[in-house]
C-alpha cells in the first residue's frame, strides 16, 4: 500500500514528488514510457524558470527535479497508467505492464496535448515540416517561409519567435480578428517578417517527405487556394490529458480537471491534481511546479486528517 502516488511527470508531477517524499510519504510516481518529463523534454532553452539566470535546457531541467525527487526517496517508475479506480478509501492505479498500484491519495499531473488541426498530411508530414512547438523546431527553418496557424496569445507568441529564424511568417487565423492579448497583437502586427492570412483555414497539407505547402479555405467564400510553404506551427491551444478520469471527477467547461478554489483538491477525497491539466491560462513550468507543491501538501493534509480520524484498536 502507498500513502501517494503520483501520475505524470513533468515540473508539476516532480515537485510533487519532492515535497510528499520530504514528508516521508515515499510516493511513487509514474512517469510514463514515452511522455516522461512532460512537454519541457521537447523544449531547448528554458529562461524564465527562477534560479537559473543563465537559462536551461527543458530536459536538463526535468533531470535535476527527478534527481532531487529520487534524493529525497521517490521511486520512479517508466510505465503507462491504462485504468484507475479513484472512488472509495483505498485508490487502484494499474499500469501497462498489468501490475496494480494500491494507494491512499493519487496526484494527477498528467499534462496537456497540442491540439492539432485533424486534415489530411498532418499524421504523414508531424516532424517533418509540421510542427506545435516554435521553440522546439524553429531553428531548423533558418531562412525558410513558415506559416503558424492560429489567432490567440500562443500563435502570436509562436510568429515572433520564429522571426528569429525564418525569412517570413505568416499567420492563418480562420476569424479576421485575433483573440491575442493587445500587446501581443502589437508586436505581432510592427514586425515586418510577419503577415496575416485571415478568414482562413487549413484543410490538406502539401508534401510527400517535407511540407512544401497548405491547402486553405476561405472561411466566408468556401473558395480554396494552395499556398506554398517549407513548414508549418500549430498553435490553436491543447488538450488536457484526462481520458482516464473523465468519467470519475469533476471536469470545468473546457475539459480541465476542476478543483476547490486555490487547492489542488477535485471532487473525490484523496484525488489531486496539478499543472497542465488543470491550468487552461498560464501553462508555464514555474506555475505547474507551484501546483505540484500544493498537490503534495494537501495529500499530506489528507492523509494526516486520515490518521487522525482513524479508531483506535481496543486490546481485548
Amino acid at each position: 500500500m502507498r500513502d501517494v502516488v503520483i501520475v505524470g511527470s513533468g515540473p508539476a508531477g516532480y515537485t510533487a514528488a519532492i515535497y510528499s517524499a520530504r514528508a516521508d510519504l515515499s510516493p511513487l510516481v509514474i512517469a510514463g514510457s514515452v511522455d516522461a518529463g512532460g512537454e519541457l523534454m521537447k523544449t531547448t532553452e528554458v529562461e524564465n524558470f527562477p534560479g537559473f539566470p543563465g537559462g536551461i535546457l527543458g530536459p536538463e531541467l526535468i533531470t535535476n527535479l527527478q534527481e532531487q525527487a529520487e534524493k529525497f526517496g521517490a521511486e520512479i517508475v517508466y510505465d503507462d497508467v491504462t485504468n484507475l479506480e479513484l472512488s472509495g478509501d483505498i485508490k487502484k492505479v494499474t499500469l501497462a505492464s498489468g501490475e496494480v498500484v494500491e494507494a491512499r491519495a493519487v496526484i494527477l499531473s498528467t499534462g496537456s496535448a497540442y491540439r492539432m488541426l485533424g486534415v489530411a498530411g498532418e499524421d504523414r508530414l508531424m516532424g517533418h515540416g509540421l510542427s506545435a512547438c516554435a521553440t522546439c523546431d524553429g531553428f531548423f527553418f533558418r531562412n525558410k517561409n513558415v506559416a503558424v496557424v492560429g489567432g490567440g496569445d500562443s500563435a502570436m507568441e509562436e510568429a515572433t519567435f520564429l522571426t528569429r529564424f525564418a525569412d517570413t511568417v505568416t499567420v492563418i487565423h480562420r476569424r479576421d480578428t485575433l483573440r491575442a492579448s493587445k500587446i501581443m497583437q502589437e508586436r505581432a502586427f510592427a514586425n515586418p517578417k510577419i503577415s496575416f492570412i485571415w478568414n482562413a483555414e487549413v484543410t490538406e497539407l502539401v508534401g510527400d517527405d517535407a511540407v512544401s505547402g497548405a491547402v486553405l479555405r476561405d472561411t466566408v467564400t468556401g473558395e480554396t487556394r494552395t499556398i506554398d510553404l517549407d513548414g508549418l506551427f500549430v498553435a490553436i491551444g491543447n488538450d488536457p490529458r484526462t481520458e482516464l478520469v473523465k468519467d470519475q471527477i469533476e471536469l470545468t467547461p473546457t475539459g480541465f480537471i476542476a478543483v476547490d478554489g486555490r487547492t489542488s483538491r477535485t471532487t473525490l477525497p484523496g484525488v489531486f491534481a496539478a499543472g497542465d491539466v488543470l491550468d487552461p491560462t498560464y501553462r508555464q513550468a514555474i506555475t505547474a511546479a507551484g501546483s505540484g507543491c500544493v498537490a503534495a501538501l494537501d495529500a499530506e493534509h489528507y492523509l494526516a486528517n486520515i490518521e487522525a480520524v482513524a479508531p483506535v484498536a481496543v486490546a481485548s
